[in-house]
């Protein structure tokens, strides 16, 4: 395997399992410490979106800190035909990497809290309401990262994407999961941030819908790249 490929597919598995411990685990630890719904998910919000930001700082120059299937798949189909496109196969590993990485990172801060580990959830997530709040969630998500990389400020990314997802737990009736690997993660804690599997599948459709609206727009609104960040290939896109 090539040593950069095995760098990447490293810092996905990584970064994705640090990224679900942090929200499975705040979420473990702000029903702990009180009762107050919306003190809670002040609490889970505010960690998860800076643990998300410094999670990115760290891992970029290794792999672009992905961290999420969807962004994966949009750095791959905007990077075809280009000079830093790469195959199928390596998205489809980071892919697998990244889901790999967030089911772990659920066990594991499940572990940390004494909490059974890879127990499936029994909290049902859905309807229209909730489905629309992941393709909003996931849009937004995938328009900040998209336009950021075209526009070459990069620099930025790891500030507005942890400010985006901090702000979208508030604003969306989903808590904005917008990540398929996380939510694959969060089947199997039964704790506060956890989902139904029953429900995922949904969920996740809903997150592909709503990156592909969120690539789409950042294409027709910058068709052109404009500058580029000197980040170490593959990594173009973070979030």
């Amino acid at each position: 395997m090539n040593p950069a490929v095995g760098r990447r597919l490293l810092a996905e598995f990584t970064g994705t399992g640090l990224l679900a411990a942090v929200v499975v685990g705040s979420g473990i630890a702000a029903t702990r410490l009180t009762t107050d719904g919306a003190l809670r998910l002040l609490v889970n919000s505010l960690v998860t979106a800076i643990g998300l930001a410094v999670l990115i700082v760290v891992f970029i120059q290794a792999g672009g800190a992905h961290f999420n299937p969807v962004v994966t798949a949009a750095d791959w189909f905007l990077g075809r035909g280009t000079p830093r496109r790469y195959g199928l196969g390596p998205a489809a590993a980071v892919m697998a990497g990244q889901v790999a990485g967030a089911i772990g990172g659920a066990a594991l801060a499940d572990a940390m809290f004494a909490e059974p580990v890879l127990s499936p959830s029994q909290h049902h997530r859905g309807g229209a309401p909730i489905l629309l709040s992941e393709v909003v969630a996931t849009a937004g998500l995938l328009f900040v990262i998209v336009t950021l990389a075209r526009t070459g400020r990069l620099q930025h990314v790891a500030w507005a994407v942890g400010a985006w997802i901090g702000a979208a737990y508030w604003f969306t009736a989903s808590t904005s999961f917008a990540n398929p690997a996380v939510t694959i993660g969060r089947t199997l804690t039964s704790t506060y941030a956890g989902i139904a599997p029953s429900s995922a599948p949904a969920f996740i459709a809903a997150q592909l819908v709503g990156g592909a609206i969120g690539t789409l727009l950042a294409v027709i609104l910058y068709p052109v790249r404009r500058g580029r960040v000197q980040v170490e290939e593959p990594a173009q896109l973070a979030g």
